[in-house]
C-alpha cells in the first residue's frame, strides 16, 4: 500500500491506531508471560480485569493524543496547504489566516511571510508590466472594434471545422435559437457539405493564397448565404504541419436571389403577354397590305378592328407590366434608412461646397428608405437649377402616409414641367454620365412635379415609398467578437478520462426550484449557465431562462430566489428548456456547487425531454475538498470567500449569479488541482471519490 497517496489526516490516524495496537498487544504478552511465571491459576479473573482496564485506558489516552494531534497538526497543515496553493496557483491576494495554526510553531508565520512576498512579488510585475499591457489592450480593443463591425459575418474555423472565431454579424446571419460557441462544429450552424466540398477544394490546389466562392445555407432557417473560404495555417507542431484551418466571410444573398428570381418572373410574364397580341397584329396588318386581301367594306372594318383591339391588349398589357416593373424597382435597388435631418443637412453642405444659394431644411423626425448621396445629388441639382432669383428656398420633409414628400419650395411662379423634365434627364455631377435624375426618381421607383403653392409660392414635389417615424433607440445589441485562437493549435482529445483538464469544454450551471424535494414534486423555475474554453469563462455565451413549472411556487422558495409565478406564467416549460440546455452543454463537462442536487432535478425530466444529460459531471464541492480538506466548510459562500470572490448581494441565490460565482471559483481551483499532480480528468475523478462520503458520485 502506497501511504503518500493517502491524505496527511489518514495518515496520522494509522499511526496512532498502529500504535494503540502496539500497546495493547504488548499489554497482553506482559500479562501473559507474568501470568505464566506466577504459576497461580486463581489469578487469572485479576490478570483479566487489570488487562482490560489497561487496555480502555491506553486506547483512551492514545485517542485523546490523537484527536489534539488531528485539531491542532492534521487539520492546521491541511488547511495551510489548501491556503498556499490558492494563494500560489489561483491568485487569491487575501492575507493567509495564521491563527488556524498556531500550534504549528513558526510554521504558520512563515508560511503567510511566503504568500505575502509571492503577492508583493506578483503585484510588481504586474505593474512592470502593465504600461506595456494597457497598449496591447488598447490595440486589441480598436482590432475587435474594426471586426465587429465588418459589414459580413466572419468564421475562423480549425481543421476539424470547430469555432475558433466569429462576429456578431455571424450571429445574425446563422440565426436560430442556439447562437454560435467557441469550440463547437460550424456543421451545427451550416449545412455541412458545400463547406466540406470547398475545404477539400481548397486542399487539393495546395496553393495557400487560394480562395473558394460557395453557396451554403444555413441550418436553423435554410437563409441562403454567399461565402468566401480561405485556408489558415495553423503552425507546425514536433515538426509535423498541421491541417489548415480556415475563415469564412458570409453574406446574405436570400434577398438578392428573390429580387433576381422576381425580375425574371416579371421578363418571362413581359414575353409571354406581348408575344401573342404582338403575332396577331402581325398577321392582321399583313392580311389587309396584301394584295389579295379582303376588299369587302365589312371585312377589312373587320380586321380593323381586330387589329385595334390587339392593339388595346398589348399596350395594356405593356402599361401594366411597367408599372409592376417601376414598383419592384426600389427592391432590386440598394437602398439605406437614413434620417430625415442627415439629409437636410448634407444637401445644404453640397450647396455651401458649390457656392450656390442659401436653402433653409425643416424635416420630419423621419428615417428615409433612399440611396443617399444619389438623393442629395438630385435636389442640390434641383435648387442649382432654380438659381439664386428664387428666394426663401426651403426644403421640406414631411410624413405622408407609409412614406414622406420631398418638397423643394421658393418664391416665385411654378417651373414649367417641361422644363422639370429637361433637367431631369442631364447628368448628375456624380462621375457618372448615365445617371441622371430621371434615373435617380426610377430607382426610388417614385415620380417627381411642379406644384402652385399660391401666395406667390411654387415647389417641386418628389414622394418615397417608405418611411417611419424616428424613436427612441433601443438599448445596442452587442457586436462583439468572439474568439480564442489557442484553439488553432489544439490537439483532440478521444478519451475524456484520459484528457487533460485545460482540453476539456465546461458548462457550469445552476437551478432554482419550487423547493427542495424533486421526488415529491417540486419543479425547476430557472436555468442558467456559462461556457468555459480553453480556460476562460466565455463572457458572450450564457445561457439564463426562467422555467414555466407548471406548479404554484411556494413564498417561502420566493423569499429565496426572489421568482414568483408572475415572472414565470409567460416562460417556456421544462420540455423547451431542457432541449435548449442540452443542446448548449453538448461535448461539455457539466460543473455545479452541489450537482447531484440540480443533476437529480434534469435526470427526471429526460423522459419528457427525450434526451440524457449523460455528460460527465465534476462538483465544486468535492473539488474544494481536495484542495482545502474535508474539515473546511464548503459551501459556495465559504468558496468563494477563501478565493477571494465577491458575489454582490443582488445576485446571490439567482441562478445566473451563482453561476458565475461558481465559475469563477473552479477556474482558481484549475491550477491548485493542477499543482498536486491532478492533470487529467480522471485524475480528478479518482481523487474526489476519495471524498465520497460529502456527495454522491456521479461519474458511474
Amino acid at each position: 500500500m502506497n501511504l503518500a497517496r493517502l491524505s496527511l489526516r489518514l495518515r496520522v490516524f494509522l499511526f496512532f491506531a498502529a500504535l494503540a495496537l502496539g500497546n495493547i498487544a504488548a499489554l497482553v504478552a506482559g500479562l501473559v508471560f507474568g501470568f505464566e511465571k506466577l504459576g497461580e491459576p486463581e489469578a487469572l479473573d485479576g490478570f483479566i480485569i487489570g488487562g482490560v482496564v489497561a487496555g480502555f485506558v491506553i486506547t483512551g489516552l492514545i485517542t485523546a493524543v490523537w484527536f489534539l494531534f488531528d485539531e491542532n497538526l492534521a487539520k492546521p497543515i491541511e488547511r495551510l496547504a489548501g491556503g498556499i496553493r490558492a494563494r500560489t496557483h489561483a491568485q487569491v491576494e487575501t492575507e493567509l489566516d495564521a491563527e488556524t495554526a498556531r500550534y504549528l510553531g513558526d510554521l504558520a508565520p512563515a508560511a503567510a511571510a511566503i504568500t505575502q512576498h509571492l503577492n508583493e512579488t506578483r503585484s510588481a510585475l504586474t505593474e512592470s508590466v502593465q504600461r506595456e499591457t494597457t497598449r496591447l489592450a488598447q490595440e486589441k480593443e480598436r482590432l475587435e472594434t474594426l471586426l465587429s463591425d465588418v459589414p459580413v459575418g466572419v468564421l475562423l474555423c480549425t481543421a476539424e471545422h470547430q469555432l475558433v472565431f466569429y462576429n456578431g454579424q455571424a450571429t445574425d446571419l446563422l440565426g436560430g435559437t442556439h447562437a454560435p460557441g467557441l469550440d463547437r462544429r460550424v456543421f451545427d450552424y451550416l449545412h455541412r457539405a458545400p463547406i466540406c466540398h470547398a475545404y477539400e477544394r481548397l486542399l487539393e490546389t495546395d496553393d495557400p493564397d487560394a480562395a473558394s466562392d460557395l453557396l451554403c445555407a444555413s441550418v436553423a432557417d435554410g437563409k441562403t448565404l454567399a461565402a468566401r473560404m480561405r485556408l489558415i495555417s495553423e503552425g507546425e507542431d514536433h515538426h509535423v504541419t498541421r491541417r489548415a484551418g480556415y475563415v469564412l466571410t458570409l453574406r446574405d444573398v436570400s434577398s438578392d436571389m428573390r429580387a433576381h428570381a422576381s425580375r425574371e418572373a416579371l421578363m418571362d410574364e413581359l414575353f409571354d403577354r406581348i408575344r401573342r397580341p404582338a403575332a396577331a397584329l402581325q398577321s392582321l396588318t399583313g392580311v389587309l397590305i396584301a394584295d389579295d386581301g379582303p376588299t369587302e367594306p365589312e371585312a377589312r372594318a373587320q380586321f380593323r378592328g381586330a387589329a385595334r383591339a390587339e392593339a388595346a391588349n398589348l399596350g395594356a398589357a405593356i402599361h401594366t407590366l411597367f408599372e409592376r416593373h417601376e414598383a419592384m424597382r426600389a427592391d432590386w435597388w440598394p437602398l439605406a434608412m437614413i434620417r430625415a435631418s442627415d439629409l437636410g443637412e448634407a444637401v445644404r453642405a453640397r450647396l455651401a461646397a458649390q457656392e450656390g444659394p442659401d436653402l433653409m431644411a425643416v424635416t420630419a423626425p423621419l428615417m428615409l428608405r433612399l440611396e443617399g448621396f444619389e438623393m442629395v445629388s438630385l435636389l442640390a441639382m434641383l435648387v442649382a437649377r432654380l438659381g439664386p432669383e428664387r428666394g426663401d428656398m426651403r426644403l421640406e420633409i414631411t410624413e405622408e402616409g407609409a412614406g414622406a414628400l420631398i418638397a423643394l419650395e421658393w418664391r416665385g411662379p411654378q417651373v414649367p414641367i417641361s422644363e422639370l423634365e429637361s433637367w431631369l434627364d442631364d447628368p448628375l455631377q456624380v462621375g457618372m454620365e448615365d445617371v441622371t435624375g430621371r434615373r435617380v426618381i426610377a430607382a426610388h421607383a417614385s415620380e417627381i412635379w411642379p406644384e402652385n403653392m399660391g401666395d406667390g409660392r411654387g415647389r417641386i414635389c418628389l414622394p418615397l415609398r417608405e418611411a417611419r417615424r424616428v424613436s427612441k433607440r433601443p438599448p445596442p445589441v452587442p457586436r462583439a467578437v468572439v474568439y480564442d485562437f489557442d484553439l488553432l493549435g489544439r490537439a483532440r482529445e478521444g478519451e475524456v478520462a484520459k484528457t487533460p483538464l485545460e482540453n476539456l469544454n465546461f458548462v457550469v450551471f445552476d437551478t432554482e426550484t419550487t423547493g427542495l424535494l424533486p421526488s415529491e414534486g417540486d419543479e425547476i423555475v430557472q436555468i442558467a449557465a456559462v461556457r468555459i474554453v480553453n480556460g476562460r469563462r466565455v463572457e458572450t455565451e450564457v445561457f439564463d431562462t426562467l422555467v414555466n413549472p407548471g406548479r404554484h411556487i411556494p413564498e417561502v422558495s420566493t423569499a429565496v430566489h426572489g421568482i414568483s409565478d408572475a415572472m414565470v406564467a409567460e416562460a417556456p416549460d421544462i420540455i423547451d428548456v431542457g432541449r435548449r440546455f442540452h443542446k448548449f452543454a453538448e461535448g461539455a463537462v457539466l460543473i455545479a456547487h452541489n450537482a447531484p442536487f440540480d443533476m437529480e432535478f434534469l435526470r427526471r425530466k429526460e423522459g419528457a425531454i427525450g434526451l440524457s444529460f449523460d455528460n460527465p459531471v465534476l462538483d465544486t464541492v468535492l473539488l474544494s475538498a481536495v484542495v482545502f480538506g474535508q474539515s473546511e466548510v464548503h459551501s459556495l459562500d465559504a468558496l468563494t470567500h477563501r478565493l477571494g470572490i465577491t458575489i454582490p448581494e443582488e445576485a446571490r441565490h439567482t441562478a445566473i449569479g451563482d453561476t458565475v460565482a461558481t465559475a469563477d471559483a473552479f477556474l482558481k481551483l484549475l491550477p491548485a488541482l493542477k499543482s498536486r499532480g491532478l492533470l487529467t480528468f480522471g485524475d480528478v475523478v479518482a481523487e474526489v471519490r476519495k471524498h465520497g462520503r460529502l456527495l454522491k458520485d456521479l461519474n458511474g
